[in-house]
C-alpha cells in the first residue's frame, strides 16, 4: 500500500515530525508516529454573506462523524466562499482565486484527502479546478436549493422569475406594493437557486463527472438525506485514499464527453461550458464551444425545469435527479468512467427507477439547448442557449446599437433618443474576461424601456460577457476573443448590419475587411484602471472564454507539468 501523504509530516522521528505532532495534538487532532490513520481535510466555503452556501454548516459536522467512523481524522479548512449575489463585480473574478487557495491549501498542509463543500454557482467549479491540479482522492460535496416563495399565488424561483418581474416593473406593470411584495417573496430560505441556474447545472456536472456521490447533487436544502449522503462522502473519502483513487482517473476525456450530453439535456447554464472548460484544461484536456454544440445535436433538452422548462428544480429532484437522468441518456452515454461512488456510471444508471423526465423522443423543446456561433465577428466562437431564446429571433438581420461598456448601457438605454427598434440588435462590449470586471453577467442587456411598454420582451442581444444561469432571451455571449482584447466586436460601430444564424452556427456583420482594417487602425487598448492586486493578476493572465478564463500559468504546458509538485517539508 502506498504511504499516506501526512506521513511525510508526522511519520518521523526527528525535531521536525515531533513539532508536527505537537502542533496537531494542541489543534486537537493528536496523531501518532508511524500511524495508518488518514487526514482528511474538510474544505467548507460557509460565509455570512452568502446565504447558498450556509446549510452547508451541518454537512461538514456530518462528514466529520463519517470521517471519524471510518478511521480517519478530520480537519476543517475553511476557504473564501463566492457569492453571486453580493460579491461585485462579479464572483467570477474570484473563481481562480479559490481554485488556487484550495489548492495550495491542499499542497501545503498534512492532507490525504478532501472533502469539498460547496453551493453558490462559482464555488463548485473553483474547488474542482483545484482538484483536478492537486490529484489528491477528493469528493464535492453540494448544500441543497432553496424552497420557493409565492407572489401572486404561484410559486416563484430565485433568477428567473426577478428578471420576468423586472421587465414588468420597467414596463410599468408592477407597482411599488408588488414589487416589495416580490422582495419578500425570494427572501425565502436557505440553499442555492431553485431553477436551472449555474449553482444546480454545476452540482449536475459534478455529479455527472463522477465527482459527487450518485444522487447527491439535486436535493432540497434542508432535506435531511444530504447529512446522510455527508455523512456517506465522509466514510467514503477514507476509502479512496486506502484504493488512492485520484481526481486523474475520474476526470476523463469519457467523463466530460458525458457532462457535455447532461448539460445540453438539463438545458443548463451558459456558464457551465466556461467551468467544465477550466476544469478541463487542469488535466490537459480541451474542451471547445464546438464540442458543446456536438453534444446539443445529439441530445434534446429533457429537463422540464426553468428557465427553459416550466418547473423549478424540486420536480427535478422528486422525478429521480441525475441518476433518472442518465437513465434516459443511456445510449449516449459513455460507459468506461468511474465515480467516487461505488458504483461505476454503468451501474448506477441501470439501477435507477424509471421516472417522469421526457424522453429522448418527447423534448421538451424543439430546439437544441445551445448553439455555437462563429463569423467575422467572433472568430473564435460565441454562444447562445437558443432553447431559451425567441425562436423567430434565431435567424435575425437588424441593425447594431453598440453600447461601450455597462455603465454606458445603463445610461443610453432608456434614453427616447436611442433609436432602437424591435429589430435592432443591442451590442455590449468591454464586458469580457480581459476587460477589468472579472467577466460578469451583463450579457442579458435589458430591453429599452419605450419598447418594452409597446410589449417588446426580447431582442437579440450580442456581447462578450456572460450571462446568469438563471436567465433567458435572444442573448449571443462569451464572444472571443473580446473586445478588450482587440477582438473584432471591438471594430463594431451603430448601424453596423448584424446577421444572425444560430441554427447555421453563424454571426456576421456586414462590414467588409477593408472598413474592419481602418478601424483597427485607429482602435487603442483601453488603459486597465486596476494597478495592484488580484483584479491586475487577473486582468493580465486570464484565458478567453473558450478556454474556461483560467490563468494561463495554471494550465498545464505538457503531460510532465500534470505531475504535482509535492512541498519540501522541513524546519518552517
Amino acid at each position: 500500500m502506498r504511504p499516506l501523504r501526512s506521513s511525510a509530516w508526522f511519520s518521523r522521528d526527528d525535531e521536525v515530525g515531533l513539532e508536527h505532532r505537537a502542533a496537531m495534538r494542541s489543534a486537537g487532532h493528536p496523531v501518532e508516529a508511524g500511524a495508518a490513520r488518514p487526514v482528511i481535510g474538510l474544505m467548507s466555503s460557509i460565509n455570512g454573506f452568502n446565504p447558498c452556501n450556509l446549510p452547508l454548516r451541518r454537512l461538514v459536522d456530518a462528514a466529520r462523524a463519517g470521517v471519524e467512523a471510518a478511521g480517519g481524522t478530520a480537519v476543517e479548512l475553511p476557504v473564501m466562499s463566492l457569492g453571486e449575489d453580493l460579491m461585485k463585480p462579479t464572483a467570477m473574478l474570484y473563481r481562480n482565486l479559490l481554485a488556487m487557495e484550495v489548492e495550495e491549501y491542499i499542497r501545503s498542509q498534512p492532507v490525504d484527502g478532501v472533502v469539498l463543500f460547496g453551493n453558490c454557482d462559482k464555488t463548485v467549479p473553483a474547488q474542482l479546478m483545484a482538484a483536478a491540479s492537486a490529484d489528491v482522492p477528493a469528493i464535492q460535496v453540494t448544500g441543497g436549493f432553496r424552497s420557493p416563495g409565492r407572489f401572486r399565488g404561484a410559486e416563484v424561483g430565485a433568477g428567473t422569475d426577478l428578471w420576468a418581474y423586472w421587465s414588468e416593473r420597467r414596463a410599468g406593470q408592477l407597482d411599488d406594493e408588488g414589487w416589495n411584495g416580490l422582495e419578500v417573496a425570494l427572501s425565502c430560505s436557505q440553499g442555492a437557486c431553485n431553477v436551472m441556474g449555474t449553482a444546480m447545472t454545476m452540482g449536475i456536472l459534478a455529479e455527472t463527472l463522477g465527482m459527487m456521490l450518485p444522487g447527491s447533487s439535486v436535493l432540497p436544502s434542508d432535506d435531511p438525506r444530504l447529512a446522510e449522503l455527508a455523512t456517506l462522502a465522509g466514510r467514503r473519502i477514507v476509502d479512496l485514499v486506502a484504493q488512492q483513487q485520484r481526481p486523474r482517473d475520474i476526470l476523463t476525456e469519457a467523463a466530460f464527453d458525458n457532462a457535455l450530453l447532461v448539460l445540453a439535456a438539463c438545458g443548463g447554464s451558459t456558464n457551465a461550458l466556461v467551468h467544465l472548460s477550466a476544469i478541463a484544461g487542469r488535466r490537459g484536456i480541451r474542451l471547445s464551444p464546438d464540442r458543446l454544440a456536438v453534444a446539443s445535436a445529439q441530445t434534446p433538452v429533457l429537463v422540464d425545469v426553468a428557465p427553459i422548462g416550466s418547473s423549478h428544480i424540486a420536480a427535478f429532484s422528486a422525478a429521480g435527479g441525475v441518476p433518472a437522468l442518465l437513465r434516459e441518456l443511456a445510449p449516449l452515454l459513455r460507459r468506461d468512467v468511474v465515480s467516487v461512488g461505488e458504483a461505476a456510471l454503468g451501474a448506477t444508471v441501470d439501477s435507477a427507477a424509471s421516472q417522469v423526465i421526457r424522453s429522448l423522443h418527447d423534448p421538451v423543446t424543439d430546439v437544441p439547448a445551445f448553439a455555437v456561433v462563429h463569423g467575422n465577428i467572433a472568430p473564435d466562437g460565441a454562444l447562445i442557449k437558443t432553447a431559451a431564446a425567441s425562436p423567430a429571433l434565431l435567424n435575425h438581420v437588424g441593425t447594431a446599437i453598440v453600447f461601450d461598456g455597462y455603465e454606458d448601457m445603463l445610461a443610453r438605454i432608456d434614453d427616447p433618443e436611442l433609436g432602437a427598434t424591435a429589430g435592432s440588435v443591442l451590442i455590449l462590449r468591454n464586458c469580457g474576461p480581459r476587460a477589468g470586471d472579472g467577466f460578469p453577467e451583463w450579457g442579458m442587456i435589458p430591453v429599452p424601456k419605450h419598447l418594452a411598454e409597446a410589449g417588446v420582451t426580447d431582442m437579440v442581444r450580442l456581447s462578450d460577457a456572460r450571462m446568469s444561469g438563471t436567465s433567458f432571451g435572444t442573448c449571443v455571449l462569451h464572444i472571443a476573443p473580446d473586445a478588450a482584447s482587440g477582438g473584432p466586436l471591438a471594430l463594431l460601430r451603430t448601424g453596423d448590419v448584424i446577421e444572425l444564424d444560430a441554427a447555421g452556427g453563424r454571426i456576421h456583420a456586414r462590414v467588409d475587411a477593408v472598413q474592419f482594417d481602418r478601424r483597427r487602425a485607429l482602435w487603442t487598448k483601453p488603459t486597465s484602471r486596476h494597478r495592484r492586486g488580484w483584479p491586475r493578476l487577473f486582468d493580465e493572465h486570464v484565458l478567453q472564454a473558450p478556454e474556461g478564463c483560467d490563468f494561463d500559468f495554471l494550465v498545464p504546458e505538457d503531460d510532465a507539468a500534470l505531475e504535482w509538485q509535492e512541498p519540501t517539508v522541513g524546519r518552517s
